[in-house]
């Protein structure tokens, strides 16, 4: 909206507004302030409507979580509400990863919204797997469908990037179920973290923080070129969403710290992973993503470890997964494990934005020139003693 209004009204336009990254901040900044303005009359109102119910099949995990019994749930409403907003405001509309973003943050919204409704509402426990994996599939490949359409002249940017590598793999049409899988898994990745007051949060906004960096660069001819990335047209856009996203996370966060007034809920969680695993497929960074989103990975394979093992063997790898609460389980306090998985989150985004000098060549430095011989008078350069 703000760049239909600077292309019709030029000579009003605050010189430099047009450019990503002031608009990425200014996203970031219109989506921390509407959460935070939505969010005190959003909370008294999932008060009286939506409160979390602690349903589980351990006794322990039951006792420890029973001071959350009654907390307002579904607050991922005024999050994701932060975020369009930001986005529809400072985002170029035009372009076609805005609005395959605006395409998985409503989609996947509106599954964690129906899911948390029929748990709220009925003695299930929301939609069956299948059912949620289904809504989830229907959205992640209409989102990579249109990105592969947008991408059909350009075979070069259809190829994902190895790290550290820097090369691509040549995956044809395999690009649509790998992008995919990617969107999928992290939105359920992001939905397993999302168990303790403030984890999934704060570690999305480091995961999202590094791949706005990567966005950036992978949008940029000069950036792109100097770090061996491929140049995707247009990605730059995403660094938009990723300061969207932040600013939404962090308002949310404003709330959500512990003890928690209101929990993120489905219809927050799913679309936020969807938005970040988007972000690696609209750039090709699949495989960094998995650097980056380190912590939501461990979380994701340890569930699926849990289940593996114990349906082979009979025995449990972990105390209790997602792996969060094997370490409430030990005894650690929950403000304890939520800021080491933050410090974990910046570790692995740290990681992951360092992956990408790793094949820069920096070309030797010149060799100073010779200093000019000193000529005497005579009009001789003097002799070397």
């Amino acid at each position: 909206m703000l760049l239909w209004l600077i292309e019709r009204f030029p000579e009003a336009a605050w010189p430099g507004l047009g450019k990503i990254t002031l608009r990425g901040a200014l996203a970031a900044m219109a989506s921390f302030l509407l959460a935070l303005a939505l969010g005190p009359r959003l909370i008294g109102w999932l008060r009286r409507h939506f409160r979390e119910p602690i349903r589980s099949d351990s006794a322990e995990l039951r006792r420890l979580h029973q001071a959350k019994e009654s907390t307002p749930t579904m607050g991922g409403l005024f999050l994701v509400a932060g975020l369009v907003a930001g986005l529809i405001v400072f985002g170029d509309l035009a372009n076609r990863f805005i609005q395959v973003a605006l395409v998985v943050a409503l989609g996947l919204a509106a599954v964690g919204a129906i899911d948390d409704l029929i748990k709220l509402r009925g003695r299930t426990n929301g939609l069956s797997w299948w059912t949620k994996l289904l809504g989830q599939w229907l959205v992640a490949a209409a989102a990579v469908t249109l990105l592969y359409m947008h991408h059909t002249q350009e075979p070069e940017v259809l190829m994902p990037w190895v790290p550290l590598l820097g090369s691509t793999l040549p995956l044809g049409l395999g690009v649509i179920p790998l992008g995919v899988l990617v969107i999928v898994g992290a939105s359920n990745a992001v939905n397993l973290t999302d168990g303790l007051d403030g984890l999934a949060g704060g570690c999305l906004v480091f995961a999202i923080g590094a791949m706005g960096v990567v966005a950036y660069a992978s949008g940029h001819a000069e950036l792109a070129e100097y770090l061996n990335l491929p140049r995707v047209r247009g990605a730059g856009e995403m660094a938009v969403l990723a300061g969207a996203m932040i600013g939404g996370v962090m308002g949310f966060l404003w709330f959500n710290c512990h003890p928690a007034q209101v929990f993120m809920g489905d219809t927050g969680s799913l679309p936020l992973g969807g938005l970040l695993g988007l972000i690696a497929v609209a750039t090709r960074q699949e495989l960094l993503l998995v650097l980056v989103g380190g912590v939501f990975v461990a979380e994701a394979a340890s569930v699926i470890l849990q289940v593996i093992v114990y349906r082979w063997r009979g025995r449990r790898v972990f105390l209790c997964a997602p792996i969060h609460h094997h370490f409430q389980f030990r005894g650690w306090p929950e403000n304890r494990i939520v800021v080491r998985f933050w410090i974990a989150s910046a570790v692995c985004a740290i990681l992951g934005v360092a992956c990408l000098k790793w094949n820069v060549h920096e070309p030797p430095p010149l060799s100073p020139p010779l200093p000019p011989p000193v000529v005497t008078a005579s009009g001789h350069a003097p002799l070397a003693r």
